[in-house]
């Protein structure tokens, strides 16, 4: 089986809006790409509300969705593991965004315009809305990587973009093992070093309306700390796996 696109959403919690937000994506990849075979592909993340309830009550009635469950891995484990599903049906193109709602179809397309200019093209949420602790947090981030690798990236973490099939699977092959916390940062940074221009288009960030954030307080600042300690350790193997990305 080859898809043509396929968009990897990962999801925990969210019996609140699963299925607006599966309705909205499906109808965007029917509308979007007609005849073409497409797939969203939802990673249920060991979800401990009635999202698994819901998402198998509603794949059967929705031909382009595809619904995996898995035991909880946290976000980045569900996102990756969601990309490598995306890489076993062959997908040519593959997008990437939260289950939260708290996104926009629309804008899928001003990175769509972008897919002959590269193999990585990102968002960045220029409005965003969320807790005051996370926008201190991704403002670290940012300069982190810019002085850690001398590579700028507004939003490095950001749910929302888009990767040729192809390309996607050379980075997945040069990961860091053991997998990173934060997964999506890792491909940025290899993306960009591998000579991607990620473009980093302003994109619509809405604010959440359902669910739960999973990770406040002390305990987004532990898993900050551990991101910032696993990209610094990546200093020393980013170039072997920027050269293997290129020759692949």
């Amino acid at each position: 089986m080859s898809l043509y696109f396929s968009i990897v959403m990962p999801a925990y919690n969210e019996e609140e809006c699963i299925e607006q937000v599966v309705t909205m994506w499906t109808s965007f990849l029917n509308n979007t790409f007609p005849g073409k075979e497409t797939k969203l592909i939802v990673v249920n993340d060991g979800s401990k509300d009635r999202t698994k309830v819901l998402l198998d009550a509603i794949a059967p009635k929705i031909d382009n969705l595809l619904v995996v469950h898995q035991p909880n891995g946290g976000h980045g484990n569900a996102v990756v593991n969601g990309y490598k599903k995306a890489a076993e049906l062959n997908s040519e193109w593959v997008f990437q965004t939260d289950s939260d709602d708290q996104f926009v179809t629309e804008d899928v397309i001003k990175l769509w315009e972008k897919r002959n200019d590269s193999n990585f093209v990102m968002g960045y949420r220029q409005i965003r809305y969320d807790a005051p602790a996370r926008l201190v947090i991704t403002r670290i981030l940012k300069y982190t990587i810019f002085f850690a690798y001398g590579t700028f990236i507004n939003d490095a973490n950001i749910p929302f973009r888009l990767i040729k099939g192809s390309f996607l699977k050379k980075l997945l092959a040069q990961l860091p093992n053991p997998e990173p916390f934060a997964p999506n940062i890792f491909l940025a940074v290899m993306a960009k070093k591998a000579g991607q221009n990620t473009f980093d288009i302003p994109i619509t960030h809405k604010e959440r309306l359902t669910g739960t954030v999973s990770i406040l307080r002390w305990k987004l600042l532990k898993v900050c700390i551990q991101s910032f300690k696993e990209l610094l350790r990546f200093r020393l193997d980013l170039n072997g796996k920027v050269k293997l990305i290129k020759a692949a």
